[in-house]
Formats: structure tokens, sequence, C-alpha cells
């Protein structure tokens, strides 16, 4: 992908209209050109969004953060281009076409030097592209899901999230974004871990600790997905994972070297969190008291 005046500048005018003239090269857009054949990669329509945008303009949102490497299905195909408001140029959406997704160019005032990532194409930082794609997302559900993949996938730290989130004051779900971070710093790093504690924090229960790890009897290490250590009830919360065959041996087998090291277990779908919270809460109430709790009048 290369840039009419790009083109102009290393080989000139002449070489440039023999080439289109000869298909060897196309157009993609007015100004863009495409210097090779069949279908563009993913790479390549990153970077027609940037040449459309103009000098100083990065890859962000979503884009960005799966540049950076985060995985997942998402809903949103809009590749994102953030171009500096000083320069002047209009907000522009491209609509999407049988080669490229549609394509829109955010002016924004906002985009510090700490924010660009020297990658190619220069994109923001993983923390900066969460934080975006996340205010621009189709749903709260779709934005938690975001900022949980990318703390739970190692791409960035809860506390980097805060940082950036703190100075973009008019972002869209702000409040929801920098919650999110503060439940992933505290090991409830999945939309359903996240559902769990607040679960229990409306309901009056007490606060489980997530991801706690322990040491299984052959020296493994495991991960608790919430743990209420001062009853010894153990917390599994089950997302589609659990239903391979594979994993649901291992999972038997942790769950059985809990119940023998003497703890209680109990497992909730990951769905049932969210469509019938009353029902896992009339379950967890019932563990907690049975294992000693007694709640406050």
């Amino acid at each position: 992908m290369i840039s009419t005046a790009q083109v102009m500048q290393i080989v000139g005018e002449a070489k440039l209209r023999h080439e289109v003239s000869k298909k060897r090269w196309r157009y993609i857009h007015r100004g863009v050109l495409f210097t090779e054949s069949g279908p563009l990669t993913r790479e390549q329509q990153w970077w027609v969004g940037v040449l459309i945008a103009g000098p100083e303009s990065v890859l962000g949102g979503l884009a960005a953060a799966q540049a950076a490497g985060l995985r997942g299905r998402w809903r949103r195909a809009i590749i994102d281009i953030l171009r500096p408001a000083r320069l002047g140029a209009r907000d522009l959406l491209r609509k999407p076409s049988p080669e490229l997704p549609a394509i829109k160019v955010h002016r924004v005032s906002t985009l510090f030097d700490e924010d660009i990532q020297p990658a190619r194409p220069y994109r923001t930082t993983t923390e900066r592209a969460l934080v975006d794609a996340a205010g621009w997302a189709h749903s709260d559900a779709e934005a938690v899901s975001l900022i949980s993949a990318g703390c739970q996938q190692r791409l960035v730290a809860p506390a980097d999230i805060v940082r950036v989130a703190a100075k973009l004051t008019r972002t869209n779900r702000r409040a929801l974004i920098m919650e999110t971070a503060d439940f992933a710093d505290k090991g409830a790093t999945t939309p359903s871990e996240i559902d769990f504690v607040k679960m229990c924090r409306h309901n009056g229960l007490p606060q489980p600790k997530m991801q706690v790890t322990r040491v299984d009897r052959a020296g493994v290490r495991r991960y608790l997905d919430a743990y209420f250590a001062d009853f010894g009830i153990h917390v599994e919360i089950d997302g589609a994972h659990h239903m391979d065959a594979r994993q649901w041996a291992a999972d038997l087998k942790r769950q059985n070297d809990v119940w023998i090291g003497g703890d209680r277990i109990l497992r909730f779908p990951a769905y049932l969190i969210r469509t019938k919270p009353d029902e896992v809460v009339a379950q967890l109430r019932a563990a907690l008291r049975a294992a000693g709790w007694i709640p406050r009048p």
C-alpha cells in the first residue's frame, strides 16, 4: 500500500501512469495505490485507512488492539483511524466495499505522544486502543468484554487502562471502563467473573478473592475462579470452554482435589450468573450459611 504522493516522490508520474495502465498497480481509494495482486490482507486494510486519513494519522480502537495481538470475535467491523484535530481534517466515514470494511476517521484533540506506538502502521498504544474501542462498542457488555480480554490476555495491565481513561474525560463509558479495570486488578478477568463479583456485592454477600493460586497434591499450580477463604468455599464459573471433553476431565480432577482438601465447591454456568442471578445467590447464600457465615442484620 502506498499513497500517490509517495509514488510521485519515488518514481515519478510517468511510472505511476504506466503501471496503472498495465493494471499492475490499482487504486484502492483516491490517492491510495495497491502494488500487488490478489485480495488485501487485514494489515493492508489497516494501511489503507491510515493512508486515507493522511499524515500523522494512526490506527486506533479495535483495529489497533488487534494489531497488538488481541484475540476474539468482536462485532465492530469498522477500521478506526485517529487524526489530530489541529490538522483540520473533517471526520470521515468511508462505506464498506467488497475489498474493505468501513473506515472511520476520528478527529481528536486528545492524542498525546505517549498514546502512539511506533509500529507499522503507526497505531495507538494497546491501552489507548482498548479504552477507545470500549467507548465505541455496540453495548456495555461488549465494552466489558474488550477490557477484560485485554487484561486476561496480558496485553495490558489494569493500571494502564485506568491511567488512560482518567485523562480521557469525554470518553463514552468511562466509569464502566475504569470499574472493569479495577475488577481485573482484583483478579476478575472475564465478564462472567465480573458479574459474579458484582452479584455478591449487590446482595450483601462476602467478597470472594478471584483467581487464587493453589498447589494441588501433585504439585501442579491451580487457579480458583472465586474463593471465600474464611468459609472454605470455592466457586467455579464454567464458560463455553468447559464443554470440551479434555477440559471437563481436567476440571473434575481439580474439583476432586479441592474436595479432598476439605473445601466445598459450587459450579455455575456463566450464562446462569447473567440470566438467573437469584438462583445463584440463593445457593451461594445457603452454602455460606452452612459454612458458618452469619449475614449482617
